[in-house]
């Protein structure tokens, strides 16, 4: 199976917080995962995937080396929402996505009514 991480956005936390409850309710088995932080480090997201990828039963290794790949082919997006979180203050987030392809292109066939 193969995964993508992307940053997302900086959200309030209890936005973030009840966008993820409506998830659990409306669509509680997709392949697709939320995440937040309030630092923007590949330690940080690391962590969180780390977290998700055994209760998702994803390949945790594979999900960490996209999270790795990302950190390193990206680091104008990392540094531009790394300033966006700090320009937002200490009551939000950022925001990414962590999902095995799959799903997210399910995801997305299913958002344009195919």
């Amino acid at each position: 199976m193969n995964y993508t991480f992307e940053l997302l956005g900086v959200s309030p936390i209890l936005s973030f917080f009840n966008q993820q409850q409506k998830i659990l309710t409306e669509s509680p088995s997709t392949g697709v995962e939320y995440l937040a932080n309030r630092k923007c480090t590949l330690d940080a997201f690391v962590q969180s995937v780390e977290t998700v990828s055994p209760t998702r039963g994803w390949d945790g290794d594979r999900v960490v080396e996209a999270v790795i790949s990302f950190w390193m082919a990206n680091s104008e997006s990392i540094h531009y929402w790394k300033c966006r979180l700090q320009d937002a203050g200490s009551e939000n987030l950022l925001v990414a996505r962590v999902a095995d392809i799959k799903s997210l292109q399910a995801t997305f066939e299913s958002l344009l009514g195919k």
